[in-house]
């Protein structure tokens, strides 16, 4: 009898032996190619030898130096190679163990800097409907995902929300893409007017949202008009990109193809493709002068903030991703993965639509094509696709709730960016054999 307590209590998983690239092997000797890095995490798969060794050789030298105390020089050459490839203006790294402690850093820090720069009635956050910005109840209160908010909403510190930018389900026929982008970002500024502007701190969403609705790009402008109304009102632009980052999408910042430059942004997962727990919020100079010349303290921290073999891990992986060119390779055999998609499921009677960039795709999956009405929920389709998929041979992502937290299913996709054109046509021949089971 297991004494760990598993996400699903109902559910006990095999147990994971070992990796071989993009694939995973559990006790029994079972074979499952991982077509989702787990949760968007495995960008380099599970063998990597220059991120094992790296690990190895940080743990001989230094383990653990705690950060009220000493840095690390892992942690600053990792600092130094993400500001290399940053955002322009963006200046600073705070390291953390993952994702919702990035985000959570984001939050606080926006604060901090509202009441160092004098504006102390700055309270507030506004997001989209259908996000999500992690598990921590600052993270869960200011995301959108209505089903894994509802249990926890009387205990959280909420933001407003206006709607996502989801083009399949809410651009109106006859609606240029630019025009629908434009109406879209244009509700931030009435939900500010709503609010009162001088209350808000910040602005915060996902260039391309990961789990909640499966990888959905904004279209083209969205986000500078976004920009535009953050500038013109004085808040903050948080992007979270723990999910879509790092390479996912084709670059290694997801911002950098919608031409905008946020004040802090959030990564996490492939920053340490799985090798070792490490997130990190990214700020502005403008941010960090802020703390320099007032307080000097950001009133915040963790436990394993900075940790030396994490960062060693980062570092690897970063180097790989830039240097190594798997940011290319991301862009590249995401369009490989796209045409197969498309050639596989384009026509299928029950997905509606083919979505994402680079590495990150989702396949939105309906009852009827034609009017994109979705399964009813008590049919449990995304969790049958998950359970199929298992049984085939393939980990995808697959997840209930897209269109509004209770109707809609979707899969989501992100193999390592390792993945060959072979391994694709596996992918796709295990998710069409699950589908025709499911469907």
């Amino acid at each position: 009898m297991s004494h760990v307590f598993p996400r699903h209590s109902k559910v006990m998983p095999p147990i994971a032996d070992h990796g071989d690239g993009i694939y995973l092997i559990d006790t029994e000797g079972k074979k499952y190619l991982d077509g989702s890095g787990g949760a968007a995490v495995s960008c380099l798969g599970h063998s990597d030898p220059d991120v094992i060794q790296a690990v190895k050789t940080q743990v001989d030298k230094l383990a653990f130096a705690h950060t009220g105390f000493l840095s690390s020089a892992p942690a600053e050459r990792l600092a130094d190679r993400l500001i290399a490839h940053a955002p322009d203006g963006i200046d600073r790294v705070y390291f953390v163990s993952g994702g919702s402690e990035a985000v959570e850093s984001a939050l606080k820090l926006s604060r901090q800097y509202m009441i160092e720069t004098g504006q102390p009635k700055r309270t507030k956050f506004i997001s989209r409907k259908q996000s999500y910005h992690g598990n921590t109840l600052g993270a869960l209160g200011t995301g959108g995902n209505e089903w894994r908010r509802e249990p926890f909403s009387p205990v959280m510190v909420s933001a407003s929300h206006i709607s996502p930018c989801y083009e399949y389900r809410l651009r109106k026929d006859g609606e240029t893409q630019e025009d629908y982008g434009l109406r879209a970002a244009n509700e931030l500024e009435a939900e500010l007017l709503r609010q009162g502007p001088e209350t808000v701190i910040a602005f915060l969403a996902e260039p391309v949202v990961g789990a909640t609705t499966g990888a959905v790009p904004a279209v083209p402008g969205y986000f500078k008009r976004i920009r535009e109304i953050c500038d013109q009102y004085g808040i903050l632009l948080i992007l979270d990109e723990v999910m879509c980052g790092m390479g996912r999408t084709g670059t290694l910042f997801a911002c950098e193809q919608d031409g905008v430059r946020p004040d802090l942004i959030t990564i996490a997962k492939g920053l340490g493709a799985g090798y070792q727990p490490i997130g990190a919020m990214l700020c502005s100079a403008q941010i960090y002068e802020a703390i320099e010349h007032g307080s000097g303290f950001f009133q915040h921290g963790h436990t394993y903030v900075g940790h030396p073999v994490a960062c060693a891990a980062g570092d690897a992986v970063v180097k790989k991703l830039t240097d190594g060119g798997l940011v290319v390779r991301s862009a590249q055999m995401g369009e490989a993965l796209m045409t197969a998609l498309t050639d596989a499921f384009g026509q299928h009677p029950h997905i509606g639509d083919i979505r994402g960039r680079g590495m990150f795709r989702g396949l939105e999956i309906v009852q009827d094509r034609e009017t994109k009405t979705p399964f009813d929920p008590d049919k449990r389709i995304a969790a049958k696709v998950k359970a199929a998929a298992m049984a085939n041979g393939l980990i995808c992502y697959p997840m209930a709730g897209t269109i509004d937290g209770q109707r809609g299913d979707h899969v989501l996709l992100a193999p390592p960016f390792i993945i060959t054109e072979d391994q694709i046509g596996e992918l796709v021949d295990k998710l069409s054999k699950s589908f025709a089971e499911v469907l």
